[in-house]
């Protein structure tokens, strides 16, 4: 395969320390997309939408992070995924890069092509769009709390992302129809959220070969000409991020921890939760609920404030990774409800 196609395009900067890259302005590092991996999976997206009847081809640029506009309908993609050395840097500073494999790619793509078809078409506007998904004018919500047994939703992106919004709802809901030999028919039969594929199914029959309503081929956050540094993207990205440092997060531990041994060889709870780090974020991931970055923040946090504390275990180890599932979680949502998204995804 030749490197155009493996998506690592020959660049100056490829050979630089993290360091040193992360120095360089967005300007410096001359991004496209043509010739790269990310190319392919746009011209795969766009073979995807034609088998399934569907004209529009959603534009795509290379933003700071994922999202398709309100009213354009177009798609944001993050610069990082233009080359495998900005992929590394992306893994290294927020632990995942979203879209950062093939499969993983087409997924956001796919969910993102749902967003931009809503927007050519206003499809929201619909009454018998709004009588499926609901109405798109509700607030985007801070946080939402998914009921993981619901059957109403179709499940894609993870985290149940379906549930955070009726504009989410039928991104995901397009994404699954979208994917070539979805087993949408087998898989969802049964569930209330089957109605809503019939749905996409027969809109797509309708609006397939017409033109789009809104052709505005505008780019919001393009990078390409940005003059802010790396350095300063992910300053501002990981302060996102910051968890709450004492109170909240120490109240918990001391729910499952004590200031004072049990015992002379009693443990050290900085020291067990280190030793469990590993089969807690695995399992927390495998649920699908919070992101690979903000469970590793979370554990770090109480890692640290355990330390700072002089905590110990009490009790069973048996009992203990139950609770501590318990205060990651109830952590995790402590920093989601403070986070307002920009943008949906």
């Amino acid at each position: 395969m030749s490197r155009a196609r493996s998506g690592s395009r020959s660049v100056a900067w490829e050979k630089l320390s993290d360091d040193q890259l992360l120095s360089l302005r967005f300007c410096d590092l001359k991004l496209t997309i043509q010739g790269t991996e990310l190319q392919i999976g746009i011209d795969r997206l766009y073979r995807e939408l034609s088998m399934r009847g569907i004209r529009f081809r959603p534009h795509c640029w290379l933003a700071p992070e994922w999202f398709s506009p309100d009213g354009i309908p177009g798609i944001a993609i993050p610069f990082y995924l233009a080359h495998k050395r900005l992929i590394s840097l992306e893994r290294r500073m927020m632990r995942e890069a979203e879209g950062g494999n093939r499969n993983w790619l087409m997924r956001i793509l796919r969910h993102e092509a749902g967003h931009a078809i809503d927007s050519a078409y206003c499809l929201r506007r619909l009454k018998s769009w709004r009588s499926v998904f609901g109405p798109a004018s509700l607030p985007y919500p801070d946080t939402y709390r998914p009921r993981p047994g619901s059957r109403r939703f179709v499940q894609h992106l993870g985290a149940w992302y379906a549930q955070a919004h009726p504009t989410e709802d039928f991104a995901e809901t397009f994404a699954v129809w979208l994917k070539p030999n979805s087993p949408w028919r087998r898989e969802y039969q049964g569930w209330p959220a089957y109605a809503k594929l019939q749905f996409i199914d027969r809109l797509a029959e309708d609006i397939g070969q017409r033109k789009a309503l809104i052709t505005d081929r505008s780019v919001i956050e393009e990078v390409t000409e940005e003059t802010g540094t790396l350095r300063e993207h992910y300053g501002q990205k990981l302060a996102r991020y910051r968890l709450p440092r004492r109170s909240g997060a120490d109240e918990l531990l001391l729910k499952v921890f004590s200031t004072a041994p049990r015992t002379r060889v009693s443990p050290k709870a900085a020291s067990v939760l280190r030793e469990m780090r590993g089969p807690l974020r695995q399992q927390i991931q495998r649920s699908g609920a919070f992101s690979e970055y903000l469970v590793h923040q979370v554990l770090r946090l109480m890692i640290e404030r355990c330390e700072r504390l002089g905590l110990y275990v009490r009790g069973s180890r048996r009992e203990l990774k139950a609770e501590l599932l318990w205060v990651v979680g109830r952590l995790a949502e402590s920093y989601e409800e403070r986070k307002l998204p920009r943008v949906a995804l």
